[in-house]
């Protein structure tokens, strides 16, 4: 069985000169561009009203139509896994997602996720797209996510990523001593020997990332990263291209460095701490129905705490 799906959106001004196929992908990421592509040249995406190539470099201000049909996939089952909800309407969750939790089925997690928890809290939800999911988190990275609970909200809520005035802040204790706040502006992309990893590479996405110091300790910084940009894996590769990689971190943290003069319970603490020290702490967006700005704060979690804990207690 199939799903028919059917989607709108203007081309922003920013996209000229342009392929059609990478604006697409931009504009309905929860679909790949091969498939984007597939549709392109079967005739069922209309730009304007017309059928034109991948290729075709577009000028801003078109409007592009997609009436397609989508082959069934695995179905993702309900599953009764506890959710911390901060703020629920007719319209969205707000979800304090906890470390170890995956956001959705993938290979070597095919259940267990976010996704099967939210269709058991909100069966309506199967109706959406990865059930309203419009962002992730890393699975060891805790903290705020925004929901989708209808079209019209899933649509708005694309497009706000999309347009960079989603807020979304993160608190992440790094390696080093870092003397003062800063900006990384490195494009991100698909690690050249490692598909596991990300990289700056140059033919990579635009990735922004806006950091300062919120406190210092011997040989490690608390800060707050501010995502402009949210490509996979973005503050841990940024922060790890200046030297101040995440602790904890499995894929870009490297060996931990550790003072020689550290105490033997501080030693056990951070070599104890096997995820990245990174929590999605403030999100704010727009209501998609009232327009209203929301936003939400959640506190560390307690694993987090507890290393903060152990680093102010040590002389």
């Amino acid at each position: 069985m199939t799903q028919q799906i059917h989607l709108n959106a203007r081309i922003p001004g920013t996209a000229a000169g342009r392929r059609l196929d990478q604006v697409l992908a931009e504009l309905f990421p929860d679909f790949s561009r091969s498939r984007l592509q597939q549709w392109v040249k079967s005739g069922q995406v209309l730009l304007d009203g017309a059928v034109v190539a991948a290729r075709h470099r577009v000028f801003g201000g078109e409007w592009v139509e997609i009436g397609a049909a989508l082959p069934a996939t695995g179905r993702v089952e309900a599953e009764d896994i506890p959710l911390d909800i901060r703020y629920q309407d007719d319209q969205l969750l707000v979800i304090n997602k906890p470390a170890g939790l995956v956001v959705h089925p993938a290979a070597g997690n095919p259940d267990g996720t976010l996704q099967n928890a939210l269709l058991h809290y909100d069966a309506t939800l199967a109706a959406l797209p990865r059930a309203g999911i419009v962002h992730r988190l890393d699975k060891d990275t805790s903290g705020l996510m925004v929901v989708a609970r209808s079209l019209t909200a899933h649509h708005s809520l694309v497009g706000q990523l999309q347009a960079r005035t989603v807020h979304r802040e993160y608190q992440a204790l790094v390696q080093g001593e870092m003397t003062a706040g800063g900006r990384v502006e490195a494009p991100l992309g698909r690690h050249p020997r490692d598909r596991l990893r990300m990289a700056v590479v140059a033919s990579g996405k635009p990735a922004v990332t806006h950091y300062r110091v919120l406190e210092r300790f011997a040989a490690f910084t608390l800060v707050l990263a501010r995502l402009e940009t949210g490509r996979t894996h973005q503050i841990r590769v940024h922060l790890a291209s200046i030297h101040h990689p995440l602790v904890g971190d499995p894929l870009y943290g490297g060996r931990l460095r550790l003072p020689r003069a550290i105490p033997e319970t501080l030693r056990q603490t951070l070599s104890e701490f096997r995820r990245q020290a990174l929590h999605a702490w403030r999100l704010q967006l727009c209501h998609p129905a009232s327009g209203e700005t929301l936003g939400w704060e959640a506190a560390m979690p307690e694993d987090f705490r507890g290393l903060l804990s152990a680093l102010r207690e040590t002389p």
